[in-house]
């Protein structure tokens, strides 16, 4: 029950309940059936949500029981998951900063307080088997999710793998997916120096993490990778990308 959770919790509470004489589930169980409200069988797409404050941010849950599932976005890369979503039979809720968060929803405070949000949602339900970003187009399990976030959140490495993703482009370069959410551009790892994926995508999650730091590059520096060879490391003329390659 998310009554429950709230309860529950000593930074987070339930700032607003629209239907306080209901009960509201993450999913329906099978074979239950849950008691409608007069108003929700006269609309059978009715949505059920709450708001929760932690740490003085309000987030909105949605696709709560009895009322509509929310869907589930398509996804292209998984971490710690082995299956697709529909293979698992998954049903998705939605987790988002509040109305009045709009403007700075993608602010990294704002961002922060949302993930270790849902890190409290998965300590407490074992139901909830995996986390979607939407951004990354990543499906990310439970374990490893809340093992990366919370390291992040008690001053680790960003998790690039989850948070962002890599994708191999036309041309060779290893470039990611989701980090322009973040700070406005993607990172390239350029040909030759992306051949090695494994060890492309290490230097690219440290590198993620820097960007993720700083907010973003401007104008160009230079880096040394982990094997002391020397790398320059500069915005794209259209500053959308920062692309990385030896120097």
């Amino acid at each position: 029950m998310i009554r429950e959770f709230a309860d529950a919790q000593s930074s987070t509470s339930l700032s607003h309940d629209p239907l306080a004489d209901q009960p509201l589930q993450l999913v329906v169980n099978e074979g239950e059936t849950l008691k409608r409200s007069k108003a929700s069988q006269e609309d059978e797409t009715e949505e059920f949500w709450v708001e929760l404050l932690r740490d003085g941010l309000t987030f909105d849950l949605r696709g709560l029981a009895p009322g509509e599932a929310e869907s589930i976005p398509a996804t292209d890369y998984r971490y710690d998951v082995d299956q697709s979503p529909a293979a698992l039979r998954l049903e998705a809720i939605h987790l988002l900063p509040g109305q009045h968060l709009a403007g700075g929803a993608n602010s990294v405070p704002v961002l922060r307080g949302l993930i270790a949000l849902a890190c409290d949602l998965i300590r407490h339900f074992d139901d909830l088997v995996a986390i979607v970003w939407e951004p990354a187009r990543s499906l990310i399990g439970r374990r490893y999710f809340e093992s990366v976030a919370s390291a992040w959140l008690e001053g680790g490495a960003f998790p690039a793998l989850g948070l962002t993703s890599f994708r191999e482009t036309s041309d060779g370069a290893l470039q990611t997916v989701g980090l322009d959410f973040w700070i406005g551009q993607e990172l390239r790892i350029e040909a030759p120096l992306s051949s090695e994926k494994v060890e492309a995508t290490r230097l690219g999650a440290r590198i993620v993490n820097q960007l993720v730091i700083i907010g973003g590059l401007e104008q160009s520096e230079r880096i040394t990778a982990p094997d002391g060879s020397h790398l320059i490391m500069r915005p794209s003329r259209n500053g959308n990308f920062v692309r990385v390659m030896r120097e």
